[in-house]
C-alpha cells in the first residue's frame, strides 16, 4: 500500500490569485432588448412630457403673467355690439420745459417741448386747469435724467412713457394717450 499522500489543494483565495491579471473579462451575455430599453423609453416619453409641460404649465403661466385672456376675434362679434368710431383726438402743446441735467452741477440743461394727445371731450380744458401741476411733474421727471440717460438709445420712449403715466395720475385717468416730443435739446 502506498503511503498516504495528500495532494495540496488550492484555497479559493489562492485560486483567484493564480489567474493572470491580464486575462480579459468575459462579456456579459443577454444584452439585447434590456440594454436598449432606457434609450427607447427616453426617446418615446420625453417629447410627450415636453409637450404636456408646455401646454399645461408654461403657456398658462405666461398668459397669466401677461394678463392675456382668450377672446373671440372681432369679426365674430355681432354688428350691434361693435363700438362706435373713436372720438377725434385733440392735441395740446406744452412749450419750453427747461431743466438742469442731473449730475452736471448746472452746467448743462435740457429744453423740451411736448404735444399731448387725448380724445376726451374736455381734454383741452382739463389740461389748462391742471397745467401748473403737469409742468411741475414733467420738470421733476426730466430733472432726474443724467446726460448718460438722455443719450441712451430709446431714452425718448422711456421719457414718453414716464410722462404719460405721471400726467394720467394727475388727471385721474387715462386721459393722455400719446406724447410727441416736438423739441428736445441738450446744451
Amino acid at each position: 500500500m502506498p503511503p498516504n499522500r495528500t495532494e495540496p489543494t488550492a484555497r479559493p483565495d489562492e485560486a483567484s490569485a493564480a489567474i493572470p491579471a491580464s486575462a480579459p473579462a468575459a462579456p456579459p451575455s443577454g444584452g439585447g432588448f434590456k440594454a436598449w430599453l432606457p434609450l427607447a423609453v427616453t426617446v418615446l416619453v420625453m417629447p410627450v412630457l415636453a409637450y404636456l409641460m408646455t401646454t399645461l404649465v408654461l403657456v398658462p403661466r405666461v398668459q397669466k403673467g401677461l394678463d392675456i385672456t382668450s377672446t373671440p376675434p372681432a369679426s365674430a362679434e355681432p354688428e350691434a355690439k361693435k363700438a362706435p368710431a373713436t372720438a377725434k383726438k385733440e392735441s395740446v402743446p406744452m412749450n419750453k420745459l427747461l431743466v438742469n441735467v442731473a449730475g452736471t452741477t448746472g452746467s448743462r440743461y435740457l429744453l423740451v417741448s411736448l404735444s399731448l394727445v387725448g380724445s376726451d371731450a374736455d381734454f383741452k380744458t382739463k389740461l389748462q386747469e391742471m397745467e401748473p401741476q403737469l409742468r411741475d411733474m414733467a420738470c421733476g421727471a426730466l430733472a432726474t435724467k443724467s446726460l448718460a440717460d438722455l443719450e441712451k438709445p430709446g431714452s425718448r420712449n422711456l421719457i414718453r412713457s414716464e410722462l404719460i403715466s405721471g400726467f394720467n395720475s394727475i388727471l385721474g385717468g387715462p386721459t393722455v394717450q400719446e406724447i410727441y416730443l416736438t423739441e428736445f435739446a441738450i446744451q
